[in-house]
């Protein structure tokens, strides 16, 4: 008896052995991911971009809306099965880690408390919805997330993370007011930990890196978020777009702010820091100090996601308009009837036409490490019909930046967010190597 037990303890052992060989071998010929790809897609409708995650299932295509201010990723659980879900409670060390704005936790009214969904006690993690200025606690959890792998020109592999503890929120319905319908929440791409990019960067030990390129069409092929670093190919033009950045410093705002916020909150937003503005190589007169921000975290240069067009201070615009339409008659561009909220319209015949959209006088936008991003016409014009184009900028008194750089001006250029080097990279326009955002990438 002992002798067959023996027997088949060795070829146990056998099994076991071949199959330790046989997982080795197939993890070296399985290189480690560097990189991530999602597709980005534009509303024509709302103007909003927005991309798809997998949570807990592969087949869980979550589309979210991108918020490059949101702290966290939150969406409509009760929409799909979780069956790897599990809520993070309050008291506990993630709850303290993650929820910095001190939501406090959670308390379900209305309904029978459920997982996921509002979960009593559980951690409270503050959501925000600039679109429809809703902020609130939601209910803190955590689960699988997959993602799919890039080389830079196509997509790779699917991979489900290390363990189940991607954390996002779950609202409820009211929270996606003003949200496209073709969406159940919000991409956190902000700068925190519980952002998209600093989990998957955590999770995947992959560098700390994500890049936008916004399309400018709702056409079948979609723009791209790269998340973990370059290279960057967008064909026909074979060269690597990494390689071409200008970069400028991302700064911090000097406002580190505790409690809930509406929209851009400086905690988690990205600003730069923003020199001069010129129109066809003179420089716009305004008071520069606007520029700066001022001890309560106002004024400054941000980026949002959720802006179409780029919204400037009052006397920063009104410059900007004055000298844009100076410039404007040396190129024989007939102005017509404002249309709001643009204060610069132009006859759309008037206005030639080339690869880089209208051929209008240049707006160039200087940023600190001597450099400048130029926006063409495809970038700085907006059509509000067949016969009108204006100058897609905006005045707005109200806001806590002097300057919020929309997506409107985001369009079909590439932006890295290097957060190991807190640098942003920013290519040309990609029309201007005759190519777009929107992309093939078979795999």
């Amino acid at each position: 008896m002992s002798s067959f037990i023996h027997h088949y303890s060795l070829i146990f052992v056998f099994l076991v052995a071949i199959f330790s060989v046989s997982t080795a071998a197939k993890s070296k010929s399985e290189p480690e991911p560097k990189a991530f790809i999602f597709p980005l897609r534009k509303d024509l409708k709302t103007l909003q971009y927005y991309t798809s995650i997998g949570i807990s299932k592969r087949e869980n295509n979550v589309p979210l809306v991108l918020n490059l201010a949101g702290q966290n990723t939150w969406f409509s659980c009760d929409a799909y099965k979780l069956p790897t879900y599990k809520p993070i409670m309050c008291g506990t060390d993630k709850c303290k880690k993650y929820n910095i704005k001190n939501a406090g936790c959670m308390i379900c009214f209305g309904t029978v408390p459920r997982t996921p969904g509002c979960t009593l006690g559980a951690c409270a993690l503050s959501s925000v919805n600039d679109y429809a200025s809703l902020s609130g606690g939601q209910s803190l959890g955590e689960d699988f997330i997959f993602v799919v792998d890039t080389n830079g020109k196509s997509v790779g592999s699917t991979h489900k993370s290390p363990k189940p503890v991607f954390p996002f929120t779950c609202s409820d319905e009211d929270m996606l007011g003003g949200l496209s319908n073709k969406t159940k929440g919000m991409a956190g791409l902000g700068n925190g930990i519980t952002s998209l990019h600093a989990q998957l960067s955590t999770q995947f030990k992959i560098s700390h890196k994500f890049a936008i390129c916004l399309p400018s069409t709702s056409e079948s092929e979609p723009g791209h978020m790269f998340i973990g670093g370059g290279p960057y190919y967008f064909l026909p033009y074979g060269k690597d777009i990494a390689k071409e950045l200008i970069t400028t410093p991302l700064v911090e705002n000097p406002l580190k702010v505790r409690g809930f916020e509406i929209a851009h909150d400086p905690e988690f937003s990205y600003f730069v820091n923003v020199t001069s503005i010129s129109v066809d190589h003179k420089l716009v007169s305004f008071n520069a100090s606007l520029l700066s921000f001022e001890k309560d975290g106002s004024q400054g240069t941000s980026l949002s996601s959720t802006t179409t067009y780029t919204i400037l201070r009052p006397s920063i615009y009104e410059a900007l308009v004055s000298a844009f339409t100076k410039a404007a008659v040396f190129r024989k561009m007939k102005r017509v009837e404002s249309i709001a909220p643009f204060g610069a319209c132009y006859e759309s015949k008037s206005i030639a036409r080339s690869q880089t959209g209208p051929v209008v006088p240049y707006v160039d936008i200087g940023l600190a490490g001597n450099t400048h991003w130029r926006f063409y016409g495809a970038n700085s014009m907006v059509s509000v019909n067949n016969d009108v184009l204006c100058l897609a900028f905006v005045g707005a008194p109200f806001t806590s930046s002097s300057i919020v750089i929309g997506t409107h001006q985001m369009e079909n250029y590439l932006l890295e967010f290097d957060l190991n080097s807190s640098k942003l990279g920013i290519s040309t326009s990609l029309s201007f190597r005759n190519t777009t955002c929107s992309q093939s990438r078979i795999s």
